[in-house]
């Protein structure tokens, strides 16, 4: 199954913020981004997105049915969401980045919670018999997707990263 993975355009936050599930809009209209990324993507895709608003402003502008599908939401930062990373303090993000697959910031879920709700959601798509899709959602299900598929391990999946109205194109064979 071939997937378009899309990570969000930026929300508007302030720079240095933990952010996870706080519902947080886009910081310009889902249109100007839905231009730039529509023209990247091959026509007619069923498009699945994250129910957070950043997603859906931008699927409603990109897809006239977009699915909301709840497994695709980013990792719940808990405690930590909404303080700035220097609040957090620099003790705890290490921690974290020891190991980014099974920490579990306080009230909230590890990198691997994330990652088997999102192989769950693409097993149950597969499933289906559906051939390629765009889903619409965070770099945290960017990052657990994509590490499931090079079978990397936990301690290296901070190296993943993605920017925002980034497209990754997954020929999902591993699910």
């Amino acid at each position: 199954m071939q997937l378009y993975l899309i990570r969000h355009p930026r929300p508007r936050v302030a720079p240095g913020t933990c952010y996870g599930r706080l519902d947080l809009e886009l910081a310009e209209p889902a249109g100007q981004a839905a231009t730039r990324i529509a023209p990247r993507l091959p026509a007619g895709l069923p498009l699945w997105t994250s129910p957070a608003r950043r997603c859906r402003e931008l699927a409603a502008a990109l897809h006239p049915a977009p699915a909301i599908e709840p497994r695709l939401w980013e990792m719940d930062f808990g405690l930590w969401e909404g303080k700035s990373w220097d609040e957090i303090g620099p003790a705890a993000l290490d921690s974290w980045a020891a190991d980014p697959a099974g920490f579990v910031p306080p009230g909230g879920e590890s990198g691997l919670q994330v990652q088997a709700r999102a192989l769950d959601f693409v097993r149950e798509l597969a499933q289906t018999g559906i051939i390629a899709a765009a889903v619409l959602t965070h770099a945290g299900i960017l990052r657990a997707l994509l590490a499931h598929q090079l079978q990397w391990p936990g301690q290296r999946w901070l190296e993943l990263r993605f920017d925002y109205e980034q497209i990754v194109p997954l020929h999902f064979n591993r699910p």
